[in-house]
């Protein structure tokens, strides 16, 4: 987060954007077992949107800050965690 706001602050000058995405639980081949069990009730448990979010979610929102549609956006971190972290 850091690096992201010094090289914002470093580059805008050059309109040159930088910004963070970062996700919550990101249904995946690599975390398909936290579904599984009591476990997957904890982890539900603290997320208010009462899921875990899919891959194309997240691309969603990078393709958001790629675009012209985010052309005043710089050194923010784009929180796409279901709420996770409210």
């Amino acid at each position: 987060i850091g690096f992201t706001k010094s090289v914002a602050l470093e580059l805008g000058s050059r309109n040159i954007r930088c910004n963070a995405i970062a996700p919550g639980f990101v249904e995946t081949d690599m975390t398909h077992y936290l579904k599984e069990g009591n476990a997957s009730d904890e982890f539900l448990k603290k997320i208010p949107l009462g899921r875990f979010s899919k891959a194309n979610e997240v691309a969603k929102s990078a393709l958001f800050l790629a675009s012209d549609m985010s052309s005043y956006i710089t050194g923010q971190v784009l929180s796409v965690c279901g709420g996770l972290n409210i």
